[in-house]
């Protein structure tokens, strides 16, 4: 069976195709096929890499997000770095579903009724789902009739207690279905399988504390293989600090602004959304990377950047740890949680109280899927890779062979 996977972020889209026979691998396989559109301002680079393993960019220039992405799928079937002699070897195409509300709680065959609900959704996902339904509509017109699955974020937390999940607003608000629906949902559930598999330990035994950190940063408290709590809420807006995106604010700033510079709820939007977080306090940068780097150098305010992010970071994993009352294991995965051995050392820095004791060399060298505590530690801390795409094409297969 060969699965694409088109997985639409808030600064990327990526997509890839797997090979999977009659059965699923214990183990993530590598793609026979990938490729990446990275965000550049108005321009955007397109990333293939083929079976070969050597890749090709293209920078497209002044590039609508429709147009980049059928210069994606293109890539499948034409250029250097293609897959497929025709178009007919894909069995299945499935799609990273940012929010699904409460109606979707599970993976399924997308029909007219689900883009109808992905759309109508889209109003509290702006940056998502609108991307997502479009990858949709693309692939029905390049790639004609594949059957087509949803696997949505928010799902995984689906199960968490309604203590966890109401906002303490007007009962009104329960009634409309405004709760907290939680995201990053099929990044965190993988990673509490593979810790599972890691440590060697039964998946219902442990009590985990996920921490999603990219350009989208949640956490996930995981108990019994569920998700009990997590930072996002309504909107993937709320929690931490993000590379664009606030977290959480005091709403009363909202009302102030809207008062004293009558700001419209679009405006706030953007600003909450693409004017906040790591590069809204930098006042340059989104990405970590950079903001490290020049902290070193001696920037102030990348240097506060980088504190508030951690300060905000220490105070969730105490939250979640307190939900489930105790802890085995601290998880760090995506973009910033795998790559970047000064924020995991710094949000560790304060939780010896926990038990939580990293060894440092472990953390400087890591590159994914490594316990880097120490021996001694009473709590395990992992480093694991994302593997959303893999996540998504196994649920793919799961739904197509339990049909």
């Amino acid at each position: 069976m060969k699965i694409l996977i088109l997985n639409s972020g808030s600064s990327s889209q990526k997509s890839c195709v797997y090979e999977i026979a009659e059965a699923l691998p214990d183990s993530p396989p590598s793609p026979v096929w990938d490729g990446k559109i990275e965000w550049q301002g108005r321009d955007a680079m397109l990333r293939i890499r083929g079976a070969d393993g050597k890749e090709q960019t293209e920078q497209i220039q002044g590039a609508e997000s429709t147009n980049a992405t059928k210069r994606l799928l293109a890539a499948l079937t034409s250029g250097s770095r293609s897959v497929l002699e025709n178009r007919s070897p894909i069995d299945v195409v499935g799609h990273r579903i940012v929010n699904g509300g409460a109606e979707y709680t599970h993976p399924v065959v997308i029909d007219a009724a689900v883009k109808a609900s992905i759309e109508r959704m889209a109003v509290f996902a702006p940056l998502h789902n609108r991307v997502e339904l479009e990858g949709i509509q693309l692939v029905e017109q390049v790639l004609g009739s594949v059957r087509q699955v949803a696997v949505f974020d928010t799902g995984f937390h689906s199960q968490m207690p309604d203590a966890a999940a109401i906002y303490p607003g007007p009962y009104e608000w329960v009634e409309s279905g405004i709760r907290r629906y939680g995201f990053h949902g099929i990044n965190h559930q993988y990673c509490a399988q593979r810790a599972a598999q890691i440590l060697g330990r039964e998946l219902n035994d442990l009590r985990l504390v996920s921490c999603h950190l990219g350009n989208g940063c949640s956490l996930a408290a995981i108990r019994d293989g569920h998700s009990i709590d997590t930072t996002m809420g309504f909107t993937p807006l709320d929690g931490l600090m993000m590379g664009t995106r606030s977290g959480s604010v005091d709403p009363g700033i909202l009302t102030f602004l809207m008062r004293k510079q009558k700001l419209t709820g679009e405006q706030l939007d953007e600003l909450l959304n693409k004017q906040s977080g790591l590069l809204g306090i930098s006042g340059w940068s989104s990405d970590m990377r950079e903001i490290v780097q020049t902290m070193k150098q001696g920037n102030l305010r990348a240097k506060l950047a980088f504190d508030i992010f951690v300060h905000r970071l220490r105070s969730g994993i105490a939250v979640m740890v307190a939900s489930l009352s105790g802890i085995e294991a601290l998880v760090f995965t995506a973009g910033i949680g795998e790559n970047s051995p000064e924020v995991r050392a710094a949000a560790c820095a304060n939780l010896g109280f926990l038990g939580v004791t990293l060894d440092a060399a472990k953390n400087h060298s890591s590159r994914g899927d490594q316990d880097i505590s120490t021996r001694e530690s009473q709590v395990r801390v992992l480093v694991l890779r994302a593997q959303e795409d893999w996540a998504i094409a196994r649920e793919c297969w799961k739904l197509l062979h339990t049909a």
